[in-house]
């Protein structure tokens, strides 16, 4: 061997050291870094986006990665993919993919065919327990899906497994447990069967239930629970009860809930925890109204005056064609309806274009929920002094009322589905402190309903009949106008009505009529989530006898969505009358129901 190739023994693991040093060296040194860009082609936007949302490889969109990492995630691709469509029904998906330099980069190309869908061929629901008849149960049961016949959604099937087991423990059937659940799925068939099965065990009732953090004596509380010791066990009560407690409006927290720890026997207590609300409450704010003018109001509202939970509240209106000062004591009484005594003095002071008037009203009601209604039966005494038109009067009435109020909306900020209906009536016989026998019915309605996802139709109407003796007596707030912002829009407040002529004035005036009749249709549509445009069409009159005179008011008006509330701005006009012309701003702020 020559001097030149040989090599001392001592040297050899000085020689090892440094190779090794060297390969780590050499793997320490940053890989050529890029980026991979995925393709799907076969699938429709839900299947791709699921498909993309497994893949690994699409993680390095805007991540650095190296060949080897491209590499082995691309071949894990394909078993991603069947696995992501497999709960959407697929589960014979063929993919062919492609992988290929961009550049610096990588372009993964995957063609998928999902197939045809795996269906339903037979759906066994086995419930135990005598559930049959109970409509919250049978409801989730009939709505169960994937029915037979159609496609295999994993998500589906587990949206309404969940379903019939919460109808089950929403109606006392807490200890119920799905003792089979089961899909069998034949792939070379492209069949699948469901099949489950519950034991329910035993239906629990109500125990007694506990009020924490109240103000009151429990024995108060308990005119708002809606059921009985014993009663079974249901969760549509409890929601009851807490809206209850929400609408007595003593509480700035109410939570209510089945204390499942103390179950036993077969009945479980009921938990509820309160937090007071603040008790006293002072309001004042600023606001404009095409009927009012503009003007301020305040007022101050104690939510308890004392342990039997009275209420008291005072309220005042300051404005250009409206001054009023209310006061309302209330005294809830014992019951499960919300049922109270309501005590009320009220001065008003209103100028409109068609009238003046300042009356002093004492009102005393009992209200209560009667079969879903709010129905108040009551005492008016109503004394003062009002000019209409060009005649001037005073008056003095007395009469009893009745007012059954009711409705319903999927959400009262901004219902797209809801309705109201207010039906009143009332009479006074002359002698019994009254100037004039009366008698008077009113009906008030409102309906609601959204197209689409950004539109609103909305229905509204009123009607009203008086039969009166005398019917210069009747103060104005008790004849009938039509015109202004919730009436016939492109007239002012209150001018549409029979007229009068009077000696010192050729022109004739109204003076309100004995019978009302008004209906309006409105189409309201929303271009952003907050704001949107309406056009509508009133049409109507507030007339005496057989003297109908349709009038019709059409218009344009923009709608927004306020952190106060819905505000409205209406410009309408009268169509085809010779008492009115021009156009007509109305502006309304406040919930449509």
């Amino acid at each position: 061997m020559s001097p030149a190739a040989s090599i001392h023994p001592r040297r050899l693991p000085l020689l090892r050291t440094g190779l090794v040093a060297l390969v780590f060296a050499a793997a320490s040194l940053p890989a050529l870094a890029a980026h991979v860009r995925v393709q799907l082609d076969g699938l429709d936007d839900e299947l791709s986006a699921a498909a993309l949302g497994a893949l690994e490889l699409q993680q390095y969109s805007k991540r650095e990665v190296s060949r080897a990492q491209v590499q082995r995630l691309y071949r894990r691709a394909e078993r991603q993919i069947q696995r992501a469509l497999e709960p959407y029904g697929y589960y014979n998906v063929g993919v062919a993919g492609e992988l290929a330099n961009e550049g610096e980069d990588y372009r993964a190309v995957f063609t998928v065919k999902p197939g045809d869908p795996v269906k339903i061929t037979a759906v066994d629901i086995h419930i135990d327990g005598e559930t049959e008849g109970l409509r919250a149960v049978d409801m989730a049961r009939a709505a169960f899906s994937p029915r037979q016949g159609q496609r295999l959604d994993h998500a589906e099937y587990e949206r309404s497994k969940a379903a019939i087991h919460a109808a089950l423990f929403s109606v006392g059937y807490l200890d119920a447990e799905l003792a089979t659940h089961r899909v069998e799925v034949q792939r070379a068939a492209n069949t699948a069967t469901i099949k489950l099965a519950w034991k329910v065990g035993q239906r629990y009732r109500f125990a007694d239930t506990g009020f924490e953090g109240s103000q009151f004596p429990d024995e108060f509380m308990q005119r708002y629970i809606p059921w009985e010791v014993g009663d079974y066990y249901d969760q549509t009560q409890l929601l009851a009860l807490q809206q209850r407690l929400f609408d007595a409006n003593y509480f700035a927290i109410s939570q209510v809930q089945p204390d499942l720890d103390k179950a036993s026997a077969g009945s479980v207590p009921i938990a509820v925890t309160l937090a007071p609300a603040k008790r006293t409450v002072y309001t004042g704010g600023v606001f404009v109204g095409t009927d009012t003018g503009a003007g301020i109001r305040g007022g101050i509202e104690r939510r308890w005056v004392n342990r039997r939970g009275h209420k008291m509240k005072f309220e005042t209106i300051l404005a250009q064609r409206l001054k009023t000062l209310s006061t309302l004591y209330q005294v809830p009484l014992p019951g499960k309806n919300n049922h109270s005594l309501n005590f009320g003095i009220t001065y008003r002071d209103e100028n409109t274009k068609t009238s003046e008037s300042k009356t002093l009203r004492l009102a005393a009601n009992d209200s209560q929920v009667w079969h879903g209604w709010t129905r108040t039966l009551g005492l008016q005494f109503l004394t003062g002094d009002f000019k209409v038109a060009e005649q001037k009067g005073s008056t003095t009435l007395l009469y009893p009322e009745i007012v059954l109020a009711r409705k319903r909306a999927d959400d009262f900020n901004f219902p797209r589905k809801g309705w109201s209906l207010t039906m009143a009536a009332r009479a006074g016989q002359k002698g019994l402190l009254s100037d004039t026998s009366f008698a008077q019915i009113t009906a008030d309605a409102k309906w609601i309903r959204g197209i689409g996802d950004d539109s609103r139709f909305i229905a509204r109407g009123a009607f009203g009949y008086t039969r009166v003796d005398d019917f210069d007596k009747l103060p104005p707030e008790l004849r009938f106008f039509a015109g202004g912002d919730r009436s016939i829009r492109g007239y002012a407040f209150q001018t549409v009505g029979p007229r009068r002529q009077f000696a010192d004035n050729p022109v004739p005036k109204v003076i309100g009529g004995k019978q009302l009749l008004v209906g309006s249709a409105e189409y309201e549509y929303y271009f952003t989530p907050k704001w949107g445009a309406a056009a509508f069409v009133d049409a109507g009159d507030a007339f005496s006898g057989k003297d109908f005179d349709l009038k019709i008011g059409a218009g344009l008006g923009m709608r927004w969505r306020s952190p106060v509330g819905l505000v409205r701005v209406d410009l309408g006009t009268p169509i085809g009358d010779p008492y009115a012309s021009g156009i007509e701003l109305h502006i309304i702020i406040g919930p449509d129901l």
